[in-house]
């Protein structure tokens, strides 16, 4: 039995679904090592009506992103629906359906996207998508890239994006349900492994 078999069949067999507790997902990991391909996995498992929300905008002169951005769409199921949301997030979670779950790939696409917000602005939209996350009554899995594992980016607006990111992907997943670092071919709970930080401050975000 196939992935998308199994999934359908399982959850159709979950007769007590409805009354499961709203699920925050959080799957880390860095490039090719797999995170996409878990998130979609768990949204499987999680619900038959799936909105993939894809934050980096389509740039048709290039050809390389256009390929990757085919090889995600051809892993999805046909009656998955897809929205391009590239800026305002929070708004599209409040306004989403409350039945299904949502799965938002990824987090690195809509730092980027918001890199020219000044430091108080993006703090406010930050903010404001976490409690669009905490409020929502559907399950949300989100997809983000590790990137502060390797050198400091020696040019100001990437030290900038690995921070904002970095401290966003941190308290994404001290309200998440459920952490996963997916790395080596395996997907590691965190929630089950680790042990959670204190709440992160503002200054920690700037630092």
């Amino acid at each position: 039995m196939g992935l998308a078999s199994f999934s359908h069949y399982y959850i159709e067999s979950m007769t007590q679904s409805t009354s499961l507790p709203k699920q925050i997902i959080l799957v880390t990991g860095a490039t090719r090592s797999g995170k996409s391909e878990w998130a979609e996995h768990n949204a499987f498992l999680l619900a038959q009506t799936v909105i993939y929300v894809a934050t980096a905008p389509r740039d048709q002169q290039d050809p390389e992103w256009i390929a990757r951005v085919k090889t995600h769409q051809l892993r999805r199921p046909a009656h998955w629906q897809t929205r391009e949301i590239t800026h305002d997030i929070a708004n599209f979670i409040d306004s989403s359906d409350s039945h299904g779950c949502l799965l938002i790939d990824s987090l690195g696409g809509w730092v980027a996207n918001c890199l020219t917000q000044e430091s108080a602005t993006w703090e406010q939209t930050r903010d404001r998508f976490l409690d669009s996350l905490q409020s929502s009554p559907i399950d949300i899995i989100l997809v983000a890239e590790e990137t502060g594992w390797g050198i400091v980016p020696a040019y100001p607006l990437g030290r900038l994006f690995r921070d904002r990111l970095g401290d966003l992907s941190r308290r994404v997943g001290a309200i998440a349900s459920t952490v996963y670092l997916v790395t080596g071919g395996h997907a590691l709970n965190l929630s089950q492994l680790g042990t959670p930080l204190p709440p992160a401050s503002d200054a920690s975000s700037r630092s």
